[in-house]
């Protein structure tokens, strides 16, 4: 697994652990705002809102806030939701490249902080298309087996449509397209091997590798940009040194 996945992997489990669930609501109100938005307010019929809801759902959001969100957004409450969905792009210390996704009722109040911290942190904003045909839409899987499932595992998830399967003694990442990616997690969970995580996400097609000191800039920058309440999700074609990645996984 190449130094990119094991920071995903690594993320996933920091925000797994993070006491903020305030912030964590915030996030999944936002992302069930705009999948019902875009797509409508029908789960069944809306795949994104489905994800949204399951997600919220495994996170322990009361079913009140989940309905009262998908109302916001079709318009069936009078607290109307005043959102939309913006996508930054910038370049990190050594050259990465990162997407920002922000969710915001004030686009001037997000793209003033976003570029803040890209100054502050090294980083430097980039026009719009940038650095955004360096990523594409994937359905990405991340699971910890033992040995003896994941050959199971992978068998499964290739029978259902996977793309293209990773592992790295205990973890597995499982990529699909954003069509098949409901049927291969299904599929894993039925045979009870729960994700650690599971989203349609922008996947990097290339990956730009670091050296320890501009990855140790990097993550310090993704995790700054990860911190605005306006920022829905970061990602990056940063490929980090294992080294700075194991520093990283124990930091506090």
């Amino acid at each position: 697994m190449s130094g990119h996945s094991k920071w995903s992997t690594i993320k996933h489990q920091k925000g797994a652990a993070d006491a903020k669930r305030g912030q964590l609501f915030t996030r999944l109100t936002k992302e069930i705002v705009i999948a019902a938005k875009s797509g409508g307010g029908d789960p069944d019929m809306n795949p994104r809102l489905r994800l949204a809801v399951q997600q919220a759902r495994q996170n322990n959001m009361p079913l009140d806030n989940i309905t009262r969100a998908i109302k916001r957004a079709t318009g069936q409450s009078d607290d109307q939701a005043d959102l939309e969905e913006l996508v930054y792009e910038g370049f990190s210390p050594g050259g990465a490249a990162i997407l920002v996704v922000a969710v915001t009722d004030n686009r001037n109040r997000a793209s003033s902080e976003v570029r803040n911290v890209f100054d502050r942190n090294n980083g430097k904003m980039g026009q719009v298309g940038s650095v955004g045909w360096m990523f594409e839409q994937k359905g990405v899987i991340t699971l910890q087996l033992s040995d003896e499932q994941t050959e199971e595992a992978e068998l499964l998830a290739i029978e259902h449509g996977a793309e293209d399967i990773s592992d790295d003694d205990a973890t597995i990442e499982v990529r699909t397209t954003p069509e098949n990616f409901e049927a291969v997690r299904k599929a894993l969970e039925e045979a009870g091997m729960a994700p650690v995580s599971a989203e349609v996400t922008l996947v990097p097609t290339t990956q730009t590798g670091l050296d320890e000191r501009a990855a140790e800039q990097t993550l310090k920058l993704l995790d700054r940009l990860e911190g605005l309440d306006d920022v829905q999700k970061v990602v990056t074609n940063a490929d980090f040194p294992e080294t700075v990645l194991d520093k990283y996984a124990t930091a506090a």
